[in-house]
């Protein structure tokens, strides 16, 4: 009778090592049914958000997390106006929070946000004619979401005695302007003081290692990011990090708040807010590196007392500038490259006319050299619109020069 037990006992701890990994094929699952066109592009307030929410909540149910949303449940609704810049009609918009209880003195963060641009009515599309057009936002951001629900798995089934609690969070309208977050901020879950730091992941769905690799934002909001980082093995994938916690993503309401916070992101693209952002395009595999690579970045930090906060300097790969003109392209933000490598041109926009084209590296804008996206950014103030000016632009092995009206 003894040969059965023992086969039985292998069974089991097969099944939950099997579980304490990180899994591609699940990656994969998450994805394709949140970008489905079912969802007509997950829209705040709209009812492809709900059946993304109730898909989200029945994950976290699956995997044995706490709800900690409104009234025992894992969701937490928030109001809000269709229409960017807090115009349009009233509506109503949902997070999605479970929490893993280590019975511990601080806790974790993770966090994506889940909303897209459902139909291309919020003035956010960057097609040409995007109206009545599905965006189904694969990478922006199906590609977090899938993140949060397999770390959330991942944690739950590890057996590491951990030192903190994890709090799951899939927030809504953040391409409305991070209101999921800063809701959340304002009427958290749990005490704020409590938590240790928080991860955001959004778009880290096209890892590309031929021409970048992983940005990582934040890493001055804690003297120990810098560190830690350094510290664990990123398996051959290049990493470039930025210092300033302030940028276009769900983890500036947390920095806002004092908590030490990072942004996973692996770069803009030629469909980035436009309806060809599907799932055939996302790197699963690059996806399951990240993932990895953020259990180890977790696991290295367990034992460390909680993270002292420290303000940046906000200059963030991702954050939001007010400028007179616009190229309309989608700068890197994972290239090592001197100079400014284009992610993706903008329909109908200054650079496209110009003949700029995605995969070309801008070098000079008028009479100012581009070393880095923000030399870039610093040159786009120095201009008028209506303003003609020639930009450099190697194209392989070649300069061109290409002249650009404003």
């Amino acid at each position: 009778m003894k040969k059965p037990i023992v086969y039985v006992v292998i069974a089991l701890s097969i099944h939950l090592q099997a579980l304490a990994q990180v899994q591609e094929l699940r990656i994969q699952q998450h994805i394709k049914i949140l970008s489905n066109d079912s969802l007509m592009g997950r829209g705040s307030g709209t009812s492809g958000e709900k059946m993304a929410a109730h898909y989200i909540k029945s994950k976290f149910s699956e995997f044995g997390l706490k709800p900690f949303g409104d009234g025992g449940t894992y969701l937490q609704t928030f109001p809000f106006k269709f229409g960017i810049h807090g115009t349009g009609r009233d509506g109503v918009a949902t997070n999605v929070i479970g929490f893993i209880d280590n019975n511990a003195d601080k806790t974790i963060v993770v966090g994506a946000h889940y909303d897209h641009l459902g139909l291309g009515y919020d003035q956010n599309s960057l097609d040409a004619n995007p109206q009545d057009k599905i965006h189904n936002g694969a990478d922006d951001n199906a590609s977090g979401v899938a993140g949060v629900l397999e770390l959330a798995r991942y944690f739950q089934h590890n057996s590491v005695s951990e030192k903190n609690n994890y709090l799951f969070i899939c927030f809504s309208g953040e391409e409305l302007g991070l209101l999921g977050s800063t809701y959340f901020t304002e009427h958290p879950a749990v005490d704020l003081n409590q938590i240790n730091y928080m991860i955001n992941l959004d778009m880290i769905g096209r890892l590309n290692t031929a021409t970048g690799g992983l940005a990582v934002s934040g890493t001055g909001t804690s003297a120990a990011w810098e560190k830690a980082i350094k510290s664990i093995s990123n398996n051959g994938m290049a990493i470039k990090t930025d210092s300033s916690g302030v940028g276009a993503s769900y983890h500036t309401s947390f920095y806002l708040k004092n908590i030490p916070a990072l942004h996973f992101f692996t770069g803009s693209h030629s469909d980035y807010h436009k309806p060809s952002d599907d799932w055939d395009k996302i790197n699963f595999t690059g996806e399951v590196a990240i993932l990895n690579y953020i259990t180890q970045l977790i696991e290295e930090l367990d034992d460390q007392p909680k993270l002292v906060f420290l303000a940046t300097k906000n200059t963030s790969m991702g954050s939001a500038r007010e400028f007179k003109v616009t190229m309309g392209i989608m700068p890197s933000y994972t290239s090592f490259e001197e100079g400014l490598r284009v992610d993706g041109v903008s329909e109908q926009k200054p650079a496209q006319k110009a003949g700029i084209k995605t995969g070309d590296l801008i070098i000079q804008v008028g009479d100012l050299k581009i070393k880095d996206i923000q030399d870039y950014m610093d040159a786009l103030g120095k201009f008028e619109k209506g303003q003609t000016v020639n930009v450099k632009v190697r194209r392989g092995s070649e300069v061109i020069t290409l002249p650009l009206t404003f």
